[in-house]
C-alpha cells in the first residue's frame, strides 16, 4: 500500500476532517445526548492523551487538515491542555489548518485564554435554550449561568463562538427569535440541529421531539429575507444569510436532508474505534494496532483499510414513522 497517498474513500472524497472525542464523560446529561444515568468506560479502555497525540498525529501525516475535539464534554478530560499544546505543533509547521472543539461551555471560563494560546479560533458551543429552568430540564445538571460566564470569557479571550442549537418540537420552538436575537447581538453565528436517533430511545420519543428545520426555516423566513450562502465550514452545515442582520444562520439536517455526496470527514471514539459515517453502525478498531507496535505502520494500514470502507451515505428517514438506521450508542460515544 503506499505509504505516501492521501485518504481517499471509495468515492473520491479526499477524507481530510477528524473528528476526535477525547472522553465519554460529561458534567451534563442533555436528555437527547446520554441517559440519566450512564454507565462510563472503564479508563484503561480509553486512549491515554499520548495514544491521542500518536493517533491525531498519524491523521494529520495522512493528510487529515482540520480536527474538531468533542466528547462527552471534552474539556472535563483531566489534563486536556497537553493534548492541544501537542496539536499547536502541527498547526506552527502547517500541516494542520485548524484545530477546534465542541463543548457545552460549562468549562470556558476556565480554559477559554489556555485554548486561544493553543491556537484554537473558533469554537462551538452547545447550547438549546437561553431560560434557565428549560436549561436545567434538557441538561439535566447544567447551570445556565456558567455557561453564559464561558461564552463571555471566550469573546473575551478572542475565540469565535458559534452556537449550535438542537431543534426541539414543543421545547425550544418559541426561543427561535430569541436566540436568533441574542446570537445577533453578540456577533454569533447560529446552527440549528435536527435531533438524530442515537441512543435509548425507550429513554426519550425523538419522533415526537423532531422538529423539522424546513418549518424552522420557514419561521425565520416569515420575518427575514433569507439568502442561501455557498460557505462550507468542512461540516455539514448549509447556511443562509439573514439580510437585515447580517448573521448567519446554519441548519444540519441529517434527517429531512441527505448530506452525505460531500462528506470529508471521519470520527474517532475516545476507546479508539473509527466511525465512517455517524449513520452507519460500520467501524474499525484502531487502538488494537496502536498498541500493538511502537512503531506508526500497523495503524497507518489500519486507517486505509478503514477508509476504504467508508460508505457512501446514511439512512435516517423520520418520514416513515419509523426511526430506520437508528443508532444503538450514545452520542456522547461516538463524539457529538
Amino acid at each position: 500500500m503506499d505509504q505516501t497517498a492521501p485518504l481517499i474513500d471509495p468515492f473520491q472524497r479526499a477524507i481530510t476532517y477528524l473528528r476526535v472525542s477525547v472522553t465519554d464523560r460529561c458534567d451534563f446529561r442533555c436528555v437527547y445526548c446520554m441517559s440519566e444515568n450512564m454507565q462510563f468506560l472503564p479508563k484503561k479502555e480509553l486512549l491515554t492523551l499520548e495514544e491521542l497525540d500518536r493517533m491525531c498525529s498519524t491523521f494529520i501525516r495522512l493528510g487529515v487538515r482540520k480536527l474538531r475535539i468533542t466528547g462527552g464534554e471534552p474539556l472535563v478530560r483531566r489534563d486536556i491542555m497537553t493534548f492541544f499544546q501537542a496539536m499547536k505543533l502541527h498547526l506552527d509547521a502547517g500541516t494542520l489548518d485548524e484545530l477546534t472543539l465542541t463543548t457545552n461551555g460549562s468549562q470556558l471560563a476556565r480554559f477559554a485564554e489556555p485554548l486561544a494560546a493553543a491556537g484554537v479560533k473558533r469554537i462551538n458551543v452547545s447550547l438549546d435554550t437561553l431560560d434557565e429552568a428549560k436549561f436545567a430540564e434538557v441538561t439535566r445538571w447544567g447551570r445556565l449561568q456558567q455557561v453564559l460566564n464561558g461564552i463571555d470569557a471566550a469573546q473575551a479571550a478572542g475565540l469565535r463562538v458559534k452556537i449550535n442549537a438542537v431543534a426541539l418540537k414543543g421545547f425550544n420552538e418559541d426561543e427561535l427569535f430569541t436566540l436568533q436575537e441574542w446570537c445577533a447581538a453578540r456577533d454569533m453565528d447560529l446552527t440549528f440541529i435536527e435531533v438524530m436517533p442515537m441512543g435509548d430511545l425507550g429513554n426519550e420519543d425523538r419522533l415526537d421531539q423532531y422538529w423539522s428545520l424546513k418549518d424552522l426555516r420557514a419561521r425565520l423566513a416569515v420575518r427575514f429575507t433569507l439568502t442561501d450562502l455557498a460557505m462550507r465550514t468542512g461540516g455539514p452545515a448549509r447556511y443562509v444569510q439573514l439580510e437585515e442582520t447580517g448573521q448567519k444562520i446554519g441548519f444540519i439536517t441529517p434527517l429531512s436532508h441527505n448530506f452525505c455526496e460531500s462528506c470529508n470527514r471521519v470520527r474517532l471514539t475516545c476507546t479508539g474505534q473509527l466511525y465512517m459515517c455517524l449513520g452507519q453502525e460500520d467501524m474499525a478498531d484502531l487502538r488494537a494496532p496502536l498498541r500493538a507496535s511502537e512503531g506508526d505502520a500497523l495503524l497507518e494500514d489500519a486507517i486505509r483499510r478503514a477508509i476504504n470502507l467508508k460508505p457512501k451515505g446514511h439512512d435516517f428517514d423520520y418520514s416513515r414513522q419509523a426511526v430506520d438506521g437508528q443508532m444503538s450508542r450514545h452520542m456522547s460515544h461516538t463524539g457529538g
